[in-house]
């Protein structure tokens, strides 16, 4: 099984314990992540700027609380870090014809990373899939926990 690149609004759900997918989030990650859970620069500051930012939630925490929060979870055996070490040209060159909003381009960035380190992506949204063509949906680079 290859290794799996969690979105952020997966690792909002798991280090978060209010919210609403918080359960599903740690039940995945407690039958999956010995195979390997990957997070890059653009998903743990993503984690940080959602979790600090007070329209987030009545609890919402300082910056430095949600780095300490992050830190403190990757250190978890079967975390990687993956550098964003492709350009979003090349991450994103499968799904330019089918991208169709700003909101997708982060989306299709991480499908790419994903791809160029041979794993997946584990996201809570089902339309991702959208973003490949028909010919590569089946392969599983994407993983929907909804």
């Amino acid at each position: 099984m290859s290794v799996t690149l969690l979105d952020v609004n997966v690792l909002v759900a798991m280090f978060w314990p209010s919210h609403v997918h918080h359960v599903r989030a740690q039940q995945w990650f407690s039958e999956h992540s010995r195979h390997g859970w990957a997070t890059c620069p653009l998903t743990q500051t993503g984690f940080v700027r959602i979790v600090s930012n007070p329209a987030f939630s009545k609890s919402a925490v300082t910056a430095r609380d949600a780095i300490h929060v992050l830190q403190e979870n990757l250190k978890h055996r079967s975390h990687v870090f993956w550098a964003d070490s492709v350009g979003v040209n090349e991450a994103a060159s499968f799904t330019h014809d089918r991208l169709i909003g700003h909101k997708q381009v982060t989306d299709a960035y991480l499908i790419g990373l994903a791809h160029h380190h041979q794993g997946r992506l584990l996201t809570f949204d089902r339309g991702l899939g959208s973003l490949l063509p028909p010919a590569l949906q089946k392969h599983s680079w994407i993983v929907c926990l909804s």
